[in-house]
């Protein structure tokens, strides 16, 4: 009796059809890595001295002190809770007709390219960057941190609305073009309905980061709670700044789910 055929085990095609060349990169790759990791000059006596510091960070957490710095921490909180807010007010207003203009299915082509443009400007400085230059711009304090949300949240909104503007359903939109209405009109029931949740979605997001960006910031002097705690890092008071990580944490935690409640019964 003839030996059963065997099933072949069916695999993915690779992506590099050539053996040589893909194993010529992957051997590439792993010289690369190989000398760009020689480059790394470590000091390993500062990396021994590093991991105690690193334990008693560790070990702040499960003492907090909320106590030695409790001021501070409620003025930086305060400070950053209000950066965060107004900045995502005001780059929420600012971005909503940058994000309708950067729609290439319902503007002309010369709004799609301005707009595109703003959204590329602001995208392509990192916060942290633009914060320094508005420090040195506007002075040390909040208003430089309020000024770097804003800008931030301007390419962040901006980009995924004009997205989610250029993925609605065409059919809607030509009903309400059909019947006559002007642009404002197919806008508000023919566009606005279908990004609605998505854009509450994505603005209760962006509150959140503004939030922990606001503690970013703050390390170079664009205020809020970052500033207070670039201080107890400073003066190794990790249990100080073990309480300030805490907070933050329990912040965003609850800005999380009320974020998803919001979302829930906009849907």
């Amino acid at each position: 009796m003839a030996d059963a055929v065997r099933p072949r085990r069916w695999r993915p095609a690779p992506l590099i059809a050539n053996p040589w060349l893909r194993h010529g990169l992957t051997l590439g790759a792993a010289i690369y890595l190989a000398l760009a990791l020689g480059t790394i000059d470590v000091n390993w006596a500062r990396v021994v001295d590093g991991l105690d510091r690193g334990a008693r960070f560790v070990g702040g957490f499960l003492q907090p002190n909320f106590s030695s710095r409790w001021d501070d921490i409620v003025q930086g909180m305060i400070e950053s809770l209000t950066m965060t807010v107004t900045s995502t007010v005001v780059g929420i207003a600012i971005s909503i007709p940058i994000g309708i203009g950067a729609a290439h299915n319902i503007v002309p082509r010369p709004v799609y390219y301005v707009c595109r443009s703003i959204i590329a400007v602001s995208r392509s400085l990192q916060e942290i960057i633009v914060a320094i230059f508005l420090v040195a711009m506007v002075g040390f304090g909040p208003f430089a941190g309020f000024l770097t949300l804003s800008f931030a949240t301007i390419g962040f909104l901006s980009k995924l609305l004009a997205e989610d503007i250029e993925d609605t359903d065409p059919a809607s939109v030509e009903a309400v073009r059909a019947t006559g209405s002007g642009w404002f009109s197919m806008l508000s029931y023919g566009v606005l309905p279908q990004v609605m949740p998505r854009l509450i979605g994505l603005s209760l997001y962006r509150l959140d980061i503004n939030f922990r960006e606001s503690a970013v910031v703050g390390i170079v002097g664009a205020g809020g709670i970052g500033a207070t705690l670039n201080t107890a890092i400073d003066r190794y008071e990790f249990d100080s700044a073990a309480a300030i990580l805490l907070l933050i944490i329990g912040i965003v935690m609850v800005s999380e789910y009320t974020s998803s409640l919001i979302r829930k019964r906009v849907q």
